[in-house]
């Protein structure tokens, strides 16, 4: 068989399979598929759908063309299509709508399509190779990986794993980072990604999803359940807002989650960078006082809810606040709590808490960052 051995082909198989770590029939697939273009190349034209059957032990192959069954007399693609009276000439049983194969003996291929094939071989091989790597984490998705900054373009990173490489698109990324050629970087394993081209490991370090497995690493009290994460809503590089809530009596959700001295949030922090806030806020079942929490630092006067509505009356000074620079903090706020929020002034005075001096003065600071972000 000029230019292309089947019978040599069809004894690699399984060294092939050997070498590159497949299993032998997605090696056995790989050949096929490049039978069938082969012979499409010599004997049909690229809209033809055609896959051959190769015969590991005598080294022989057929293929097959797939034709569906139309009309007779009427305008037809010979390549995709069959009038019926031609159908039933090799199978009586054809009706309207069927798929019908012609099987051929394969015989012997063209130079140009034995080049072809071992294109496709080596091609396929490749992006079978590819794809075992990958399988290999699907186990890891949801989790947090280290890997190296291995290219840096405009629409995505790509990130080096070791035995694969990730690729972080522009909406993973956080808003504001930079990524260096050669800097060790973390990123959560957010999906394997399949399409007609391949797999790819897609990262991510802008999802919800990367901070919530931050805070798991800093807060082992989510181990026992002692406390839970409720809700996040991020913006990734601008703020973020959880909601915890505890399961035994007399546990400070928040405290937990910040811990002494700020040394768990600010862990966070750290890696995702300080110009992203995080706000902790207490989970409640009541949708108002949940609400409440959600649009904190903001003080609210009331809240009536209608349906997955929610009017929340705010004194003047406090709208700006309430609604937070560009919009961030109410948005943010109705994704955490799942209600579309609308902010409406009301002239009815604030009652606020009693605080102790330094409660008094951390209101006072955050006010007036928020005023100044608004």
């Amino acid at each position: 068989m000029e230019g292309l051995d089947l019978k040599q082909m069809s004894t690699m198989v399984d060294i092939i399979a050997e070498e590159k770590g497949l299993p032998k029939d997605i090696v056995l697939g790989v050949i096929e598929q490049a039978i069938a273009a082969a012979w499409r190349k010599d004997n049909g034209d690229r809209d033809m759908n055609v896959r051959a059957v190769l015969n590991t032990k005598t080294g022989e192959a057929d293929v097959f063309v797939s034709r569906e069954v139309i009309e007779d007399e009427i305008a037809y693609n010979p390549s995709t299509e069959i009038p019926l009276k031609d159908a039933l000439k090799s199978n009586k049983d054809a009706k309207l709508g069927d798929l019908v194969e012609e099987k051929t003996k394969v015989t012997a291929f063209g130079r140009v399509a034995a080049m072809t094939a071992k294109q496709v071989v080596i091609q396929r091989l490749r992006e079978a190779e590819n794809d075992a790597v990958l399988s290999a984490f699907e186990d890891k998705i949801g989790t947090v990986v280290t890997g190296t900054v291995s290219r840096v373009e405009p629409k995505l990173v790509r990130i080096d794993l070791g035995r694969a490489t990730g690729i972080m698109p522009k909406s993973e990324q956080i808003e504001g980072e930079y990524y260096n050629v050669g800097s060790r970087i973390k990123a959560l394993v957010k999906k394997i990604e399949r399409n007609d081209k391949g797999a790819q490991l897609i990262l991510s370090r802008g999802s919800a999803e990367f901070v919530e497995y931050l805070f798991r690493q800093e807060v082992p009290e989510l181990e026992n359940n002692t406390v839970e994460i409720r809700g996040i809503a991020r913006e990734a590089g601008r703020r973020t807002k959880i909601a915890v809530m505890s399961t035994v009596p007399g546990i400070d959700p928040v405290g937990t989650f910040v811990g002494g001295r700020g040394i768990r949030v600010n862990a966070v922090m750290n890696e995702i960078g300080e110009k992203e806030k995080i706000d902790i806020i207490t989970w409640s079942d009541n949708v108002s006082e949940y609400i409440r929490e959600a649009l904190s630092p903001a003080e609210i006067v009331k809240v009536e809810v209608n349906g997955k509505k929610a009017k929340v009356y705010v004194t003047e000074d406090q709208q700006s606040i309430a609604i937070g620079r560009q919009g961030q903090n109410v948005r943010l706020a109705s994704k955490l709590t799942g209600y579309d929020l609308d902010i409406e002034l009301s002239k009815a005075p604030v009652k606020k808490k009693k605080q102790n001096v330094e409660d008094s003065l951390l209101s006072a600071i955050e006010e007036t960052e928020e005023s100044s972000e608004a």
